[in-house]
């Protein structure tokens, strides 16, 4: 089987062993922004045309290649779900060289009854076999519950696009210089996150402390990641709680050690695990 992670910026591509194992892997650049409307049969028989010509008729697919913007758009399949409930509402995709099935991504509530998605993290999470909470930083952070190896509910947190789109679109920007991070000044933005006030109000705080020299603008971004990482993490955790970190080694390390110093115990889940995640979601598939 071919196993596909597909997602905004990138596409990886795993040959898979009868065992489930991938023994070969292809990556490149094109993520479904890049992909030009009705080209997403041609950037797949550029990437692993060779394995199809080499006899693999089965292809799954998971992350944002089945969103509105992707090849086809596979509906969200309900929580809770594991990977039996998410192989039995894969959907179809017409391809002349090989059964091609997107795995459908998932939908939730959070305590209020605002929806919640994702598409790919599932699979990466029915790949590390983890249970109980688990973190997978980015962008768009997800904080989910997983039992008995079923998912059964996630809260989504802004904190990645956030701290872009403030460093690049507002004033707290302006006084910011690159630089490698700064560890204390993390330490600083995630203990303010503990503080009294709103978010709202502590992220002025990058201003104000830069203008009355307590903050260098080098160390002004660690400060607001801390921030931004610290009020994420004191919303989804509860005091002694242990998380398994899914994700980017660097952003994983991150967080590790802001859950530490929230009060959590957190430890980083193998590499890799989409592929294994697909890997099992297509044994519950009744190909043909």
């Amino acid at each position: 089987m071919i196993a596909i992670d597909w997602g905004t910026s990138s596409f990886r591509a795993f040959r898979l062993g009868a065992d489930g194992q991938a023994i070969a892997r292809v990556e490149t650049s094109m993520g479904i922004l890049n992909v030009s409307q009705g080209g997403f049969p041609a950037t797949l028989r550029e990437a692993v045309g060779a394995w199809l010509a080499g006899g693999e008729t089965r292809v799954l697919m998971s992350g944002m290649v089945g969103s509105r913007q992707g090849w086809i758009e596979a509906p969200y399949c309900p929580c809770p779900a594991g990977a039996a409930e998410i192989a039995a509402s894969v959907c179809a995709v017409p391809f002349e060289d090989a059964q091609i099935f997107i795995v459908p991504g998932l939908s939730a509530q959070d305590a209020s009854g605002t929806p919640e998605v994702m598409r790919g993290e599932e699979t990466q999470i029915i790949g590390a076999g983890a249970e109980g909470l688990v973190c997978l930083p980015g962008s768009h952070a997800k904080w989910v519950r997983v039992a008995d190896g079923r998912i059964t509910g996630f809260e989504t947190y802004l904190s990645g696009e956030a701290f872009a789109a403030i460093r690049s679109g507002t004033i707290l920007g302006r006084m910011m210089v690159d630089g490698p991070p700064v560890e204390a000044a993390f330490d600083e933005g995630l203990a303010r996150s503990d503080s009294p006030g709103h978010l709202l109000h502590h992220l002025f705080g990058v201003r104000s402390l830069g203008l009355f020299g307590q903050l260098h603008d080098s160390a002004s971004a660690s400060y607001l990641s801390g921030l931004l990482i610290g009020h994420e993490i004191r919303a989804a955790l509860q005091p002694g709680d242990h998380v398994t970190l899914l994700g980017a080694p660097a952003l994983c390390a991150l967080y590790a050690r802001a859950i530490g110093l929230c009060g959590g115990i957190a430890a980083i889940g193998p590499a890799d695990c989409a592929a294994a995640g697909l890997a099992r979601i297509g044994e519950s598939i009744a190909w043909t």
